[in-house]
């Protein structure tokens, strides 16, 4: 089939076939890899031109409840230097990434039972008492519904939440069994129903992950319709039980297509499907290729992340290894970023960058939104 074909089809039809999907994934041709990712390209032209958003990321706590297999701030990683930030901390973070330019901010951390609801919600009311142009969002986990009512009533825009793998098997080999396959789906569904800006997404490459398992993955972007997706490839974390593994893609022959191939070819495919969505070059892309966010924007992505942390924390946090966490991935460096960015023919903007179909709320007392 020709590849051509194939991309005027998904294009139009906004969907995929498992075999259409198979064949974009094994490209063995540069050549034919460079029309996916110019039409990746092109189809985020049409919506948000040259455009690339910037977040301002705040990973405030790296201890977690949780203990998956593939991630180095597992519960049993006793090799890991823990850390909370404080209230006064965060705002701190943010008061500076204001400063910087940042008008969206993104408080990531593990599933840290320390902050609780009414901790999160003090945070999340102070940053909007001081900044009520700010877009807020938290990368928190796993809540119930009555939590992130809670937190969206408090001033909070946005939820990022990986799905991980849309795959039971899949999710059940990299995860342990107190953990919900059902569950993780479910608070992807309340969030949307909340209202707020919804972000999932998943790794590329990681044990056990085939061609299907990645349509799995397409098929519940397609249904749940998230705002945002991130995907980026996996890099293990020596801690880790999954620390010895390397990354691959069952179906895809690994002498010919790289896992950095195949997620750019993601990108372009996911940005095809759905021209609307805000797609992140990944702290994970830069980190597996000097110029990985670079080639992630020329494939469809349009947001990049920029680390507020302090930098006295930055290299706690370690969800894989080799992260990283100084030099152009620091927002103190913002200018560094801007110029890498407009060498490729983007400029970065400083709005919230909000979803073209999520107008901006106005964030009012008593927990109301205008719109």
């Amino acid at each position: 089939m020709d590849i051509h074909n194939i991309l005027s089809h998904i294009a139009k039809k906004k969907d995929i076939t498992q075999e259409e999907l198979c064949i974009l994934l094994n490209l063995t041709e540069q050549k034919d890899r460079e029309v996916l990712y110019n039409i990746g390209r092109e189809t985020s032209y049409t919506v948000y031109q040259r455009d690339v958003y910037i977040r301002g990321l705040i990973e405030f706590t790296n201890w977690c409840k949780n203990d998956c297999y593939y991630c180095g701030l597992r519960r049993s990683n006793t090799n890991l230097e823990r850390y909370r930030l404080q209230k006064d901390e965060i705002l701190a973070c943010v008061e500076n990434g204001y400063k910087l330019g940042f008008r969206t901010v993104v408080l990531q951390g593990g599933e840290d039972p320390y902050y609780d609801d009414e901790t999160v919600c003090d945070i999340v009311r102070g940053i909007r008492s001081s900044h009520k142009d700010i877009a807020i969002t938290l990368s928190i986990g796993e809540r119930d519904r009555e939590s992130y009512q809670a937190f969206f009533e408090a001033g909070a825009d946005r939820y990022l939440l990986r799905h991980e793998t849309a795959d039971r098997k899949h999710y059940e080999s990299l995860h342990p069994d107190e953990m919900s396959f059902e569950h993780r789906r479910t608070c992807l569904y309340d969030l949307k129903d909340i209202g707020y800006q919804v972000g999932c997404g998943f790794m590329v490459g990681s044990p056990g992950q085939s061609i299907h398992t990645l349509y799995e993955d397409l098929r519940f972007i397609l249904d749940c319709q998230p705002h945002m997706v991130g995907i980026g490839p996996f890099l293990p974390q020596k801690d880790t039980p999954l620390g010895g593994r390397t990354a691959a893609v069952e179906g895809v022959d690994g002498t010919r297509s790289s896992v950095l191939d195949v997620t750019l070819a993601l990108i372009s495919i996911l940005r095809i499907l759905s021209p609307k969505l805000l797609i992140p070059a990944t702290t994970a892309l830069g980190t597996a290729d000097p110029k990985g966010r670079e080639r992630g924007i020329l494939s469809g992505a349009n947001v990049i992340m920029p680390n507020l942390s302090p930098v006295n924390v930055r290299d706690k946090y370690l969800l894989y290894d080799g992260k990283i966490c100084t030099g152009e991935e620091a927002a103190e460096c913002i200018e560094c970023l801007r110029r890498r960015i407009k060498s490729i023919g983007y400029e970065i903007v400083t709005d919230r960058g909000d979803h073209p179909d999520m107008m901006a709320h106005e964030f009012h007392e008593g927990g109301k939104r205008n719109v």
